[in-house]
């Protein structure tokens, strides 16, 4: 679904991501792993068109889309949750998810509205509640419901698990893995290594905005660097 291969993209005159190369296929959780300043994000924001790249190409279904605005590339498939949430905190719960469907046709977000109340229903009494009043586990289901709007076949997740006690953290992991079950395509990024290889299929490790080490999640929880570096073992 997703070929990334030898892409960088600089800020100014410094470069953060020197030739990342990685893939993703239809129906696979793939998480990236790496310390602060190593180019997680910048890398998310590479695909979603946020951020330029300098270098490489990025294809999805096999279609390049390097060079199309971040606003053609959510028509296309692609929806990002970014990092700290990002929600416009004086509109409503409606309001932030209507918001999410902005590139969908007139009238066509019943569906997707029901799917996302569906799915979060502890956000239906905060319906018309606004969104910097949620609290910081709820602000995170929004801001997936919102990216769900847009019915994606890809979603990137950015840190989701930042700043949620350990039973939110659960509970974000399960929604998940309920994702990928119906058919969902996942990029991951998350700092708290043991949550993300407990749910993915593949891992890639991202130092210094360089691939080091990429493999199964078996494989890579396995790895004695990563444990040593990422898991505390």
């Amino acid at each position: 679904m997703l070929s990334i291969e030898n892409v960088k993209s600089a800020y100014g005159r410094i470069e953060v991501l020197h030739g990342v190369t990685l893939h993703v296929e239809v129906g696979e959780i793939v998480t990236l792993i790496g310390a602060n300043g190593a180019g997680k994000t910048t890398l998310l924001h590479a695909i979603s068109g946020v951020q330029p790249i300098t270098a490489g190409t990025i294809r999805f279904e096999g279609q390049p889309i390097e060079q199309r605005p971040a606003h053609l590339r959510v028509p296309l498939g692609i929806s990002q949750v970014p990092e700290g949430r990002q929600l416009f905190a004086p509109l409503s719960v409606n309001d932030n998810l209507k918001l999410g469907a902005w590139s969908c046709q007139r009238g066509d977000i019943d569906g997707p509205l029901a799917r996302v109340r569906a799915m979060f229903p502890m956000l239906e009494e905060f319906w018309e509640t606004s969104a910097g009043a949620l609290s910081g586990g709820q602000q995170q289901m929004l801001a997936i419901g919102r990216a769900l709007m847009a019915k994606p076949r890809l979603l990137l997740l950015d840190e989701p698990s930042m700043g949620l006690a350990p039973k939110l953290v659960d509970q974000l992991l399960a929604v998940i893995r309920g994702l990928k079950d119906d058919g969902l395509t996942i990029l991951l990024v998350e700092q708290n290594a043991r949550a993300a290889l407990a749910i993915a299929d593949r891992a890639y490790v991202l130092e210094t905005g360089r691939i080091t080490l990429s493999g199964t999640a078996a494989e890579i929880k396995a790895d004695r660097r990563v444990q040593d570096a990422y898991l505390g073992l």
